[in-house]
């Protein structure tokens, strides 16, 4: 992260009590292109990495959702755009949503192609067709596995720690089932996609000024697609957890330990960065009547003063 373009537009807007147009995102893109080294992946598609990337985004200055191109008005499979498609998957994996039908009840309809019988065969995988596997992201949010043969609802619990001991510094999640992501000899994989975001969710609370912080510790991050929907995606998380809890929302910490671009993603990044940016709108709750996390739905959540700038869309689909 460039602590001087964050420090700098948080002094900025103390002192005029403006919005500035953030440019963390932007900065971490130049970064891999310039300092990134080449290495081998599993999509047998080469990119450029930087291990250890940081954005911190303070939410008066609103909510980090890119505005170098309009993703919100990108629709995703079932017609659901943007954010609330982003949304539609979070809310998904934190009720348990563990096969492609449950995830479609979410307005989730873009997991079928890891799901497939063919996709199934290739890998090498015991599942069921449509099934995510026990070691995907709806049963670790919901259903982690334990010791006692008891799933444990991580969601639930993080909660309930929240609002009976607010100052701990235990209020963590993490959709990384170790024993159900490892490969090689002698192990048997059992999800259909190692879990790239969500590796380490950590809330934090200051008791004194009612205020919530959100750590995503995101293992792998495709920097131009995948990225900007899990900023969304965790910015409504957040939102959530605030408002079942009572408290208000502060700060996004994103850390991406393996962020990367991938060689067929260069030159339209490189477009990307010649377009200009607008300030961060606002991502709101609009149904105030939910008090229940589960309870949730995308349709709760709306965008306000979003202003994005011309731009080429086509890697910033969901995939």
């Amino acid at each position: 992260m460039n602590f001087i373009d964050y420090y700098a537009g948080n002094f900025f807007r103390r002192v005029f009590g403006k919005r500035t147009k953030d440019i963390q995102y932007r900065s971490a893109l130049k970064r891999i292109l310039k300092r990134g080294v080449w290495v081998s992946t599993p999509q047998k598609e080469d990119a450029l990495r930087v291990i250890g990337i940081q954005m911190r985004f303070d939410l008066k200055n609103g909510f980090p959702i890119i505005t170098e191109r309009d993703i919100l008005s990108i629709a995703a499979k079932g017609g659901l755009t943007g954010a609330h498609a982003a949304i539609a998957e979070i809310i998904a994996f934190i009720n348990g949503a563990r096969t492609n039908s449950e995830l479609k009840k979410f307005g989730c309809n873009w997991w079928g192609r890891w799901t497939k019988k063919e996709y199934m065969e290739y890998c090498g995988l015991d599942l069921e067709e449509g099934d995510l596997g026990p070691g995907s992201y709806g049963p670790a949010f919901h259903d982690f596995p334990t010791a006692e043969g008891i799933p444990f609802n991580q969601v639930k619990h993080v909660i309930e720690q929240i609002n009976e001991l607010p100052i701990l510094r235990t209020h963590m999640i993490s959709t990384w089932i170790p024993q159900y992501a490892g490969r090689g000899e002698g192990k048997q994989r059992k999800t259909v996609v190692a879990t790239c975001h969500g590796t380490v969710v950590h809330f934090l609370v200051d008791v004194q000024r009612k205020e919530i912080s959100l750590h995503h510790v995101q293992r792998s991050g495709d920097m131009p697609v995948g990225v900007v929907w899990n900023l969304i995606q965790y910015s409504a998380l957040l939102l959530m957890v605030a408002k079942v809890t009572g408290y208000k929302p502060k700060e996004i910490i994103h850390t991406i330990s393996d962020a990367h671009i991938y060689k067929r993603q260069i030159d339209d990044v490189r477009e990307l960065l010649k377009t200009r940016i607008g300030s961060f709108p606002d991502l709101v709750i609009t149904n105030k009547s939910v008090k229940d996390i589960f309870d949730f739905r995308p349709e709760d959540f709306s965008v306000i003063g979003y202003k994005p700038m011309a731009g080429r869309r086509k890697i910033c689909t969901p995939t």
